[in-house]
């Protein structure tokens, strides 16, 4: 039997038209899913994560984010993106509109505002969490995996975990550092447990230029909300960006598909991550992943 319900939509965030900036499934009406199906799903879509939405009510919906081998709880271009389906399909009529999206991280609030052709959404991600610096001993085993040496930190400045619901370990470099950095082995993951971070994040501080990839290195993102917000935090903690000021961050280049994301942190100290997210495409699921075995 065909499945007519729920629909899959198909957007680009942190976009400038569509094909270009971050891709994402968003699944709508997940209630009863299996966690097996939401998994295989996203690895079905071949996206970076997959964004999976259940109690969609007025203003907003419990949502969970897949990537290809993990649930996470949180990231920045699901949630935008998921709000960005609901304002389309909950609130088509509506120009601007406020979404709250429950994650097992916590509620983060969301503004959309329909543009035409795409929207426009900015998250909260509230108040950034600093760790301590990390040391050169603890350092060092991790730019070895990134095939970078101390030699290529921008003099001055320390690595340092910053999260606003996952922890990044920010790297700042010099240029020609980041455009050849790549992970190599299978122990980054572990290096970065043992200084509390799940992934790194490298910052180029003055072409204000960031990247991340999975922990394996497999696939680079083009995107990344959720390390955007910590990254701007950086800069303003070592003051190279004064607080209310708004800062573009750019992402994507080594990858093909170049992104754009603009971060402030507001005079409370809040931090308003906001790109445009376009639609691509739509549908519905011709089986009931109800049904999917583990």
């Amino acid at each position: 039997m065909i499945i007519t319900r729920p629909t899959v939509h198909h957007v680009d965030v942190f976009a400038t038209g569509p094909l270009t900036g971050n891709g994402l499934g968003v699944f709508l009406d997940t209630e009863h899913w299996p966690a097996a199906a939401m998994q295989r799903l996203t690895r079905e879509m071949r996206q970076f994560e997959s964004v999976f939405l259940s109690e969609v009510a007025a203003r907003g919906a419990t949502a969970r984010v897949f990537t290809v081998d993990e649930e996470l709880p949180f990231a920045g271009h699901p949630v935008l993106g998921a709000a960005a389906v609901l304002h389309r399909t909950r609130a088509a009529s509506i120009e601007s509109c406020s979404w709250t999206l429950k994650l097992p991280h916590g509620h983060i609030s969301v503004k959309t505002r329909n543009l035409g052709n795409c929207y426009r959404c900015e998250m909260d991600q509230g108040l950034p969490l600093f760790g301590g610096a990390v040391a050169a001993a603890a350092l060092h085993p991790i730019l070895s995996s990134l095939g970078l040496n101390e030699a290529d930190m921008v003099a001055g400045l320390t690595a340092q975990v910053v999260s606003t619901g996952l922890p990044y370990l920010i790297v700042p470099l010099r240029p020609e550092a980041l455009a050849r950095a790549a992970i190599s082995g299978l122990a980054l993951e572990a290096l970065l447990a043992t200084v509390g971070a799940k992934f790194v994040l490298l910052l180029d501080v003055d072409g204000r230029e960031i990247r991340t990839w999975d922990n394996l290195g497999q696939v680079e993102d083009v995107a990344t909300g959720s390390a955007a917000g910590p990254a701007a935090a950086y800069l303003c903690s070592v003051g190279l960006v004064q607080a209310a000021v708004p800062i573009d961050l750019a992402q994507g280049r080594f990858a093909g598909r170049p992104s754009r994301i603009a971060v402030v942190q507001d005079p409370a100290g809040r931090l308003l991550v906001s790109g445009e997210v376009w639609p691509v495409s739509h549908g519905v699921l011709d089986f009931d992943p109800r049904a999917i075995e583990p």
